[in-house]
């Protein structure tokens, strides 16, 4: 692992142990767009299609998401960089997994994986680590396996740093990324384009958001 890497998994992992109760309670479990829950649905179906082999959440939070697919009947257990945040989500949602993980580095053998959902969480990841993160996927991947990945979008790439939210002092890097951008580094690492999607900001949010599917042929 080099020097950079091991600086931005601890900052992001640091930030996220500082506000995981604050995020937890500003995002409720019923706080989910009608779009972002449909694409969630659709994932479910083609991934319940293809076998029965579970989904990993990556960057699971308080673990509303993993419980949606639980509910779409989906094996799904859910991974987090923060152990505050997986502890927040074990609290939550006890029936369900939730373990300490990087979508960087997955603990997991080749080809066990009938999805791979990441929404909202490779937007802390800088560009020189998405081709680290995408070969994870791709490999964790059983073959016809998919990824569905939500994030920030615009209609540029860019970064925003933050040292402070909730109140809580902070270190977290944002980066927002086409979904154009997305889809030619998730196919730069082997994985078969189906979809994007790019819906306009909804009540508070400030930026589009950008969703590619894809799949391991």
């Amino acid at each position: 692992m080099s020097d950079s890497t091991a600086d931005f998994l601890r900052t992001t992992r640091t930030s996220y142990d500082t506000i995981a109760k604050d995020y937890g309670a500003c995002f409720p479990p019923g706080d989910i767009h009608p779009l972002d829950r449909t694409l969630i649905r659709t994932f479910a179906e083609l991934v319940t299609a293809n076998g029965s082999a579970p989904v990993a959440d990556l960057g699971s939070g308080p673990g509303h998401v993993t419980a949606l697919l639980h509910e779409q009947g989906v094996p799904v257990f859910g991974v987090d960089l923060s152990p505050s945040m997986v502890s927040l989500a074990r609290a939550s949602y006890p029936a369900l997994r939730f373990h300490v993980g990087s979508m960087t580095a997955l603990d997991l053998p080749d080809a066990t994986l009938g999805g791979v959902l990441a929404l909202y969480s490779i937007i802390h990841l800088p560009d020189e680590e998405l081709p680290t993160a995408f070969a994870e996927f791709h490999r964790t991947l059983v073959p016809g396996g998919h990824a569905l990945l939500g994030f920030q979008s615009g209609p540029e790439p860019g970064r925003l740093h933050l040292t402070e939210r909730f109140g809580h002092e902070i270190d977290l890097d944002y980066y927002w990324r086409t979904p154009e951008q997305v889809a030619e580094a998730l196919t730069g690492a082997g994985l078969e384009l189906v979809a994007t999607v790019l819906r306009e900001p909804s009540a508070e949010e400030r930026r589009p958001r950008g969703f590619v599917l894809a799949r391991r042929g």
